[in-house]
């Protein structure tokens, strides 16, 4: 990680949040206690921050200096809102088309994806703050340049941000290994929101669960095992294919 990606000393990162930093996450070593670190607590708290504790081993494996068991992670674009996104999208004359990653964590797969993802015109990828990746510095450049143009939105909760946009008439569609529905069999010429799960284990059951369509992406071969970049991509292009026919 560049020295520039992140901030640490408690001090320092206070002032970091009072002056509006972009922040990722904090790490804070388990068991750190204090004035001043409940002081910080108290500013996580109030400008919702994704904070974690952890072993001071994390921490000095990206800085070995005065760190005082806390480090900020800077976030390399500006999150946004998906209740901001959805009316601007509506009020543009346009048809939402999302990504939701639902516990993908490996940077170079979020690059790929979100390179895909600005070629195919999607309006916004949507993420959890839990278990997932970020937009960190690794990510903007595995994704050469294309989170800068491709709105992310990072949710507390994917069910919630998932029934969100049910609610605002939007399609959603799970990738899973769990149905026979061929992805090409549904209608992609509503909103739409293709949803894809973890590299490991794919979706969670309660994403599952929401989810309007599953589908799957046929396979021919001996290992059944498409990398979740290439099978979003081939989902994102057929929602392309399908309105580009209409």
């Amino acid at each position: 990680m560049d020295k520039n990606d992140y901030i640490f000393g408690i001090r320092p990162v206070i002032e970091a949040i009072e002056a509006g930093k972009d922040i990722d996450k904090i790490l804070v070593k388990k068991d750190l206690s204090g004035e001043l670190i409940n002081e910080l607590y108290d500013l996580v708290k109030e400008y919702k921050i994704l904070i974690q504790r952890v072993p001071l081993e994390k921490i000095n494996r990206i800085t070995r200096k005065n760190h005082q068991g806390v480090l900020a992670i800077l976030s390399s674009v500006t999150y946004s809102n998906i209740s901001n996104v959805i009316p601007e999208i509506y009020e543009a004359g346009n048809m939402p088309f999302l990504v939701a990653l639902d516990g993908v964590t490996d940077v170079r797969n979020f690059g790929a994806i979100a390179r895909t993802c600005e070629c195919a015109g999607v309006d916004a990828i949507v993420i959890p703050e839990r278990h997932s990746v970020s937009v960190s510095g690794d990510a903007m450049k595995t994704s050469a340049g294309a989170l800068n143009y491709v709105q992310v939105c990072r949710e507390r909760s994917m069910v919630g941000a998932l029934n969100y946009l049910k609610a605002n008439g939007c399609k959603i569609v799970g990738a899973s290994g769990k149905t026979k529905v061929s992805y090409t069999d549904v209608d992609y010429s509503v909103p739409t929101v293709i949803v894809m799960g973890a590299e490991d284990k794919g979706l969670e059951p309660e994403v599952e669960a929401v989810c309007d369509e599953l589908v799957t992406i046929p396979e021919y071969g001996k290992i059944n095992s498409l990398n979740v970049s290439v099978a979003a991509g081939i989902l994102m292009y057929e929602v392309v294919r399908q309105r580009n026919k209409k």
